[in-house]
């Protein structure tokens, strides 16, 4: 059936690939990271996927080898992956008591970063955003979303 009133069916990022020189050593770090350990499968000769979501978030990773263009992109290449989250002092803290280098907190009026790396480079940034810059939708608008 075709859309002709323009309005667009709902389109929900779920998984994002992400690109590692070596599958066991993400595994490892992003075990010791926290997130959850979705699938690790090996569905033919050569090909492996491993998936992990981090804590409270909806949209997954997924790395691992035999999966074409998805496994050639340039290990380390993957910059700036938000994970938003209500408190960053606590997630800072909760990732460097699991062994992981995270850098300091940067204030930019109200919206608050500190970033970790995987061991290949890939950059993730921890994101807080002040309760009067939250909007409905967005992730821990009220109080109730911690």
């Amino acid at each position: 059936m075709e859309n002709t009133d323009g309005a667009m069916p709902a389109m929900k990022l779920e998984l994002v690939p992400m690109p590692v020189s070596d599958v066991d050593r993400a595994k490892a770090f992003y075990e010791k990271a926290g997130f959850k350990l979705e699938v690790d499968t090996r569905p033919t000769a050569g090909m492996r996927v491993v998936q992990f979501t981090p804590p409270g978030s909806a949209c997954s990773i997924v790395f691992g080898t035999g999966m074409g263009k998805i496994t050639d992109m340039q290990p380390g290449s993957l910059k700036g992956l938000h994970l938003v989250v209500a408190d960053i002092q606590e997630a800072r803290e909760a990732l460097v008591k699991r062994g992981l280098e995270v850098g300091r907190v940067t204030d930019f009026k109200s919206v608050k970063y500190a970033e970790f790396s995987d061991p290949d480079g890939n950059l993730w940034l921890l994101q807080e955003f002040s309760p009067e810059l939250r909007r409905p939708g967005q992730s821990f608008h009220d109080a109730g979303d911690r």
